[in-house]
């Protein structure tokens, strides 16, 4: 199932949108943390600092070939052997991953693509281990943002709190990940 369509940037443009380590320590991705799950993975762009941080692996998922191989191609550059990536129609099929194995789980720029962000997030519930944690980024709800998705589907960071308490996830914390996007992050504590 191919979720809405939300004009992705050429990769060079993507990449000026972010710092990927900045952002990860700021939700608290640490050599702490075992395994991990960047779903929706795109260019690696999340993926590939994680797989230099975590203790563990990271399995990049996304439904786009092309992604897929870029992911795969930047891994083998770093000479990461900890990034396992999986083409996978994560919405229609789910992830094919094991009940709570994973420690993090990264819903990065995603939930505003499915008509269903609930039965995502559930995926994320039920592979994610117990005082595992969710991070989420979403395009701050801002017209003067210089790219993202069009206004109406941005969800708010309160919208994507209840999205995520509605399956499962608590305590939550959020952040400004200055200058485009908000983070949050949450807990599954059963």
């Amino acid at each position: 199932m191919k979720l809405k369509e939300s004009s992705m940037p050429e990769e060079d443009m993507w990449s000026r949108f972010f710092e990927p380590n900045k952002i990860l320590q700021v939700l608290g991705l640490s050599n702490s943390v075992g395994d991990v799950v960047d779903f929706g993975c795109g260019y690696g762009t999340f993926t590939i600092p994680a797989a230099k941080i975590i203790r563990g692996k990271v399995y990049a998922i996304d439904i786009e070939p092309e992604m897929i191989e870029a992911t795969k191609r930047k891994a083998e550059e770093e000479k990461l052997s900890n990034v396992e990536t999986m083409l996978c129609d994560f919405m229609a099929e789910g992830s094919g991953l094991k009940n709570e194995i994973i420690d993090y789980i990264f819903l990065f720029n995603i939930l505003y693509t499915t008509q269903n962000p609930e039965k995502l997030l559930k995926e994320a519930y039920r592979i994610l281990k117990i005082n595992g944690k969710l991070g989420i980024i979403h395009w701050n709800y801002d017209s003067t943002t210089p790219r993202g998705p069009p206004m109406e589907m941005r969800p708010k960071p309160e919208q994507c709190i209840e999205w995520a308490e509605s399956v499962g996830f608590n305590s939550p914390k959020k952040y400004d990940l200055k200058p485009y996007h908000y983070g949050i992050v949450m807990e599954k504590t059963k």
